[in-house]
């Protein structure tokens, strides 16, 4: 008889061929851990425990999070919110070399504080600061880039979608994990203007300046942006006082998000219902793949291969850090042929017991994992955001590409100093402990 570490190796390459063949993640991920759960533990048990599951991932209060924030940002991407911080941000930073590249990259990070996810800025960037970049004959690398690479700070930046789900799946606080990523989210957003200065600053045809503006004219462009910044603040305020819930602060959040587009006047009853309907597909979605990785989670726990693979990296002959780098570098090759952010649901039933198991903070793992998830979505040959990118502008996806490389190397270094200073991370959650 087989032993249960053994079925749950069995289990993983089953899953790796489910993967191969097309199936959907999270239905191959319910798959095999019901299967894996059955044969170890027996029909009867699989049966009714694997049902409870459904039930109670489904129906867990911090669940409700996701279509609150998911809805919030669709609701403030109809509302053309992004053409107001792009214009704050190119009347502040404009006139400088390279200005409407930082501008955009500014305009995104504002964006990523009131969305959490990057679509509703790629959207809105491309239709917004591309065209603008073009009329001052801008590098076409370098506004694509800075757009395509900035987009993902929604990733970082809370209220990010990728701590929500880090957060369920490891039992972290939401919270916790959304101040960690402040300071994280800050320093790529200056990497990234950094990279765009060095670019223009060996070759200032690359980015022209903007026009010049007055002071004045600086401090009425902040008009459009107050209520954004005011969501901001109260929501993450709201969270680091104590005063509501991450969920709760979903929900302000998006009520805040209706009152913002009924007070400027873009809301309408088609935009709300596009909204709801775009949340429900993105949460539909998520909901599988949460619900299969549970389910997954379940298998892997019983058959105590994640405890057993924990032991041997704990007790291999390297530094720790050694074997972080491998996870590292194991996202990055897994970001360039799976959707990354499937991927990293469909692995962290196995890296994060051997993430504990290595001493490492959980919140500042959480930070890191979703920095690789920022690298993830615009590297080829899969990366979604760059396809998502290309088909709004048809912009040719091997433009698309090329074009995030200086972009790139920010991430790696951005990853390499969060993981060498980690309190750069857990500065501010701790602040809160």
């Amino acid at each position: 008889m087989m032993g249960p570490e053994i079925v749950g190796a069995i289990g993983l390459v089953v899953l790796v061929v489910l993967l191969f063949s097309g199936i959907w993640i999270g239905a191959a991920m319910a798959l095999v851990g019901f299967f894996g759960y059955a044969s170890i533990m027996g029909f009867g048990p699989a049966f009714r425990g694997i049902p409870q599951i459904l039930f109670t991932t489904v129906g867990d209060y911090p669940m409700s999070a996701v279509p609150l924030f998911v809805f919030m940002g669709m609701l403030l991407s109809n509302t053309e919110i992004g053409k107001d911080l792009y214009e704050s941000a190119y009347k502040l930073v404009g006139q400088l070399r390279g200005g409407l590249a930082m501008a955009t990259v500014v305009a995104c990070a504002l964006f990523a504080a009131i969305t959490g996810v990057p679509a509703p800025a790629l959207a809105t960037m491309g239709k917004v600061a591309l065209p603008e970049m073009k009329k001052y004959n801008y590098d076409e690398k370098l506004s694509v880039g800075s757009i395509a690479c900035a987009a993902p700070l929604a990733f970082v930046i809370p209220p990010s979608m990728s701590f929500i789900i880090y957060g369920i799946l490891t039992e972290n606080s939401i919270g916790l994990l959304f101040m960690a990523g402040i300071i994280p989210g800050i320093l790529l957003t200056l990497l990234y203007c950094l990279v765009i200065a060095i670019i223009t600053a060996r070759n200032p045809q690359a980015g022209p300046p903007g026009p010049k503006t007055s002071f004045k004219e600086k401090v009425l462009s902040l008009k459009g942006t107050w209520h954004m910044i005011l969501l901001f603040v109260l929501m993450l305020g709201g969270i680091y006082g104590g005063i509501f819930t991450p969920t709760e602060a979903g929900a302000i959040g998006g009520f805040g998000a209706v009152l913002i587009g009924l007070s400027n006047r873009r809301l309408t009853l088609k935009k709300i219902l596009d909204a709801l309907f775009e949340a429900g597909q993105t949460t539909a979605m998520v909901m599988l793949l949460i619900v299969g990785a549970y389910i997954f989670m379940k298998f892997m726990a019983v058959s105590k291969l994640p405890i057993l693979l924990g032991e041997i990296a704990a007790q291999l002959p390297v530094p720790k850090m050694v074997i972080f780098t491998g996870i590292v570098v194991l996202y990055l090759i897994l970001g360039m042929f799976l959707d990354i952010f499937s991927a990293v649901i469909l692995t962290m039933p196995i890296i994060y017991p051997v993430a504990l198991s290595l001493g490492f903070d959980p919140i500042w793992f959480g930070v890191v994992i979703t920095l690789v998830i920022v690298i993830g979505v615009i590297t080829p040959p899969v990366g979604l955001d760059c396809f998502v990118f290309s088909g709004l502008t048809g912009i040719p996806l091997s433009t698309v590409f090329s074009s995030i490389i200086p972009f790139f190397i920010a991430d790696i270094i951005c990853i390499i100093i969060v993981s060498s200073f980690p309190q750069l991370s857990l500065f501010i959650p701790r602040l809160m402990q």
